[in-house]
C-alpha cells in the first residue's frame, strides 16, 4: 500500500508541475500480474487496480487500514476496463465484462480477481471508502446503469454519463461511482466546472492512445492549475477543488465520490467566465 499526501488549498498555488503531479496524480496503475493500491489522505480513499493473468489476485491486508482484512470497515467500487474476468466475493462469482461494475460491501472477507484469458487480462479499477454500515454486494452491467446524455457537438462536450453505483441501483454506504463517455469530436468534460465541498472525487481517464493527453483542471476557481494526464492516470480532487478537463481527442473517465451525501446533482456550479 502506497501513501499519498496531497497539498492543501493554499500550498498548491506555489507548486511546480512536477510537485502538483506528485501530490494529486496516480500514474502507476494497471501493472500486469499485480495489485496496485494507493491510500490517500483525502477522505481516506484508496485508489487501485488489479490485473490478474495466470493466477487469481487478492486485496492484501495492510497496516494502513488497521483491520483484519481489507473490507472489514470498507466498501469498494470496481469497474473492469480490460478483458473478461471474474470476481469472487465470499464464494459468490460475478462475471465481469468490459465496463461492468461491482459494488463490494463492507465485511466482504474473501475477494479474488481472475481473468478469462491471460493474454487479454481483465483490468479492474477500484476505489474504496470507509463504510459505517454493511449492505449487499451487487453487480451492475453497463446496460443496467442509469444513462444520462448531456452536452452538444457545438460546445464540444457531447457525452453520456453512466451511473452504475448510485442510490436506486446499488445500496452503498457513501460511495457513488460510474463513468462518462465523450463522443468523437467532443473533448470537454464536467462543463461547466463545479465543486461539491461535501464530497471528494477521483477521476481516472482512459480510452485514448499514447499520442493524446487530457488536461485536467484543478484548484480554486480564481487559481486554477492544469495536470497533463496519459491514459490510465487517476487524479485526486479534494472537496475544495474544481474538476474539469479537456483532451486532445475524445476519451472516457471513471468518477468516484465519497462524502456527506450521495446526491449526484449536489454541485456548486461555477460559470466559465469566473474561471481564471
Amino acid at each position: 500500500m502506497k501513501l499519498r499526501y496531497t497539498a492543501d488549498i493554499n500550498s498548491y498555488k506555489r507548486m511546480t508541475n512536477a510537485e502538483l503531479k506528485q501530490a494529486f496524480v496516480i500514474d502507476d496503475l494497471f501493472t500486469p500480474g499485480e495489485t496496485v493500491l494507493t491510500y490517500t489522505d483525502v477522505d481516506r480513499a484508496i485508489v487501485g487496480s488489479v490485473v490478474p493473468q495466470t493466477k487469481p489476485l487478492e486485496l492484501p491486508q495492510s497496516k494502513e487500514l488497521g483491520s483484519e482484512y481489507f473490507c472489514e470497515r470498507r466498501e469498494i467500487g470496481v469497474i473492469n476496463i480490460g478483458g473478461d474476468g471474474t470476481i469472487e466475493v465470499d464464494g459468490k462469482r460475478f462475471e465481469m465484462t468490459y465496463k461492468d461494475s461491482l459494488y463490494i460491501a463492507r465485511e466482504s472477507k474473501n475477494i479474488h480477481f481472475t481473468s478469462v484469458d491471460p493474454a487479454q487480462p481483465a483490468q479492474y479499477y477500484l476505489v474504496s471508502y470507509p463504510a459505517h454500515r454493511t449492505t449487499t454486494t451487487c453487480h451492475v452491467s453497463k446496460a443496467n446503469a442509469k444513462h444520462i446524455e448531456l452536452g452538444s457537438p457545438a460546445e464540444s462536450n457531447e457525452r453520456t454519463i453512466n451511473q452504475s453505483i448510485r442510490p436506486g441501483i446499488v445500496d452503498s454506504c457513501q460511495l457513488v461511482m460510474g463513468f462518462t463517455e465523450l463522443e468523437p469530436g467532443s473533448v470537454w468534460n464536467t462543463k461547466p466546472p463545479h465543486t461539491h465541498r461535501r464530497r471528494s472525487e477521483i477521476y481516472m481517464y482512459f480510452e485514448y492512445n499514447d499520442e493524446n493527453r487530457v488536461f485536467h483542471f484543478m484548484g480554486e476557481p480564481s487559481e486554477t492549475r492544469s495536470l497533463v494526464l496519459a491514459s490510465g492516470n487517476a487524479v485526486i480532487s479534494p472537496a475544495w477543488s474544481i474538476h474539469s478537463g479537456a483532451g486532445t481527442s475524445n476519451y472516457t473517465f471513471i468518477w468516484a465520490m465519497g462524502g456527506e451525501n450521495q446526491t449526484f446533482d449536489d454541485m456548486d456550479h461555477i460559470p466559465i467566465s469566473d474561471i481564471s
